[in-house]
């Protein structure tokens, strides 16, 4: 254990050597290590870190919720438009179906959209509210945190109080520093009382919805300011049922098709003129689009490990020649075959650790630039990292093989003689 340690610390000093020894062969030879790791690494972070900001914005959602909408999630929204655009939108008769007939339902909501009313406090005001009428479920369903305040009570849904809770952006524009719960502002021409303020999602701008700048109230209420019936083509509408606990969401959505056909009196023969939407789906679009794009970073990057792979194989046949005679002493002073192959394969592997960092470096600082001009954070993760060093000590190993072992099969006495 002590023979391989020395073995390796005296392989990283020689690797050193030819390093300082050799600059401008040296990085030459490297620089497809460097830009090979940074080619797959950089696209690699690139690509997860969009991908982890799209998916928390879509985790508002919920693994565990179907949506009930007019076209599915994973087709093109101008394929087949005037199809979908022909069925009816999802209604709170529809809500109410479900509700009082699922056995595999644990939630169910309904919530209505509009815009273009001016929310106010004293003289503040906000133009063009993005007002949220929801039943009184949506707060079980939907992952959305009351920082301040509390949620509405049973009473105040049913009596269709006038209770409003507030996103987190709303609350500032119309309050600053001000303590919002409790006061008053005025919504529809009436007085509404603040009774929450929603946490902060950040500037995330694959949010499903901008729930910052959200009046919530609840449905009961917002049914008296606005048209809410079905041929209001000027709201939008969302109903959301999500799977009591162990259930399959498949098992839900076979239930539900069952219900909205019966409800809709759709005939066996006719098809659904509903969609059923998971989380899932958008998922599974994305992975694919990723896929190809860690895919091609992976092939340039590919390309760059191999000539840079070529050229670190290079410098040990070099470093392998130039030692020849030293290599003959050590064998006639005893050293074994595998002795020398681990020394100069470590060298391999430390030459080629030390480019996969100078890549990964790299890729920490364009990462770093990319995210003050991006909308969302982009960062190089540990296992991101540790893939990198992991290719790096791979290459090594193959760039570094066929002169190692070249070197271990060498007769003492011809090498000496050389």
């Amino acid at each position: 254990m002590i023979t391989t340690l020395k073995i390796i610390y005296e392989s990283i000093v020689q690797a050193l050597q030819s390093l300082r020894g050799n600059k401008m062969r040296t990085f030459l030879s490297l620089l497809g290590i460097v830009i090979g790791i940074f080619c797959i690494i950089a696209v690699k972070s690139a690509v997860d870190s969009l991908q982890d900001s799209i998916v928390s914005g879509f985790n508002e959602l919920g693994s565990d919720v179907l949506y009930v909408e007019k076209q599915p999630w994973n087709e093109d929204p101008g394929q087949n438009w005037w199809k979908y655009a022909r069925r009816p939108n999802p209604s709170y008769s529809d809500y109410e179906r479900i509700r009082n007939r699922s056995n595999l339902a644990d939630e169910v909501s309904f919530t209505i959209f509009t815009g273009g009313k001016t929310a106010k406090y004293k003289s503040n005001s906000v133009s063009n509210s993005f007002i949220m009428g929801a039943s009184y479920e949506l707060n079980q369903i939907q992952n959305l945190v009351i920082e301040k305040g509390r949620y509405f009570t049973p009473n105040e849904y049913n009596n269709a109080s006038n209770k409003v809770i507030l996103g987190y952006l709303m609350a500032q524009e119309l309050f600053g520093n001000i303590e919002p719960v409790g006061k008053f502002i005025k919504l529809f021409g009436q007085k509404f009382q603040v009774i929450g303020v929603l946490k902060s999602e950040g500037e995330n701008p694959f949010n499903f919805m901008n729930f910052d700048e959200v009046c919530w109230i609840g449905y009961n209420t917002v049914r008296k300011f606005v048209n809410v019936k079905e041929d209001n083509r000027y709201i939008g509408r969302m109903l959301n049922v999500k799977a009591k606990e162990g259930v399959d969401l498949n098992d839900l959505q076979d239930e539900l098709t069952g219900l909205l056909r019966a409800k809709r009196k759709l005939k066996p023969s006719e098809e659904n003129n509903f969609s059923l939407n998971q989380l899932s789906m958008i998922t599974d679009m994305l992975d694919s689009v990723f896929g190809v794009l860690s895919l091609a970073g992976g092939i340039i990057g590919f390309f760059a490990l191999l000539v840079g792979m070529f050229s670190v194989a290079n410098i040990m046949f070099v470093s392998v020649k130039e030692r020849t005679n030293i290599i003959g002493i050590k064998k006639a002073l005893g050293a074994k075959g595998n002795v020398i192959l681990l020394e100069f394969l470590v060298e391999s592997v430390i030459l080629c650790v030390i480019g996969g960092v100078m890549g990964l470096v790299t890729v920490f600082g364009v990462l770093k630039v990319l995210s003050s001009v991006t909308p969302f954070a982009m960062e190089l993760s540990l296992s991101n990292a540790a893939f990198g060093v992991l290719t790096s000590i791979a290459v090594g190993i193959i760039a570094g093989i066929i002169p190692a072992f070249q070197a271990s099969k060498m007769n003492p006495v011809d090498a000496i003689r050389a």
